[in-house]
């Protein structure tokens, strides 16, 4: 299974400046795991020691929040589209 994964301006130096990367597996978790074979510690980065997204990531598949689907156990089909975001806070 093939996604786009939309890779926020932070990370970008772990994708060779990419800003769309290809994304492969059935699961968010899956994706995730690929991305950390295809680029060194992209993962670590988004999740924490028990694999799960940190507090202040996000990720969205097609606009819809994983938090409120099936967190990382969200299926993912071909097309999809699945987007890393940074939690801005402000004050």
């Amino acid at each position: 299974m093939s996604v786009s994964v939309r890779i926020p301006t932070p990370l970008r130096k772990l994708t060779e400046n990419q800003e769309v990367v290809d994304g492969q597996g059935d699961t968010i978790r899956e994706i995730l795991d690929n991305l950390e074979k295809n680029y060194p510690g992209l993962k670590e980065r988004v999740c924490d020691e028990q694999g799960s997204v940190r507090r202040f990531v996000n990720i969205f598949v097609n606009d819809e929040d994983i938090r409120f689907l099936q967190d990382t156990a969200t299926v993912v089909k071909s097309g999809d589209e699945v987007s890393i975001v940074p939690a801005i806070a402000g004050g």
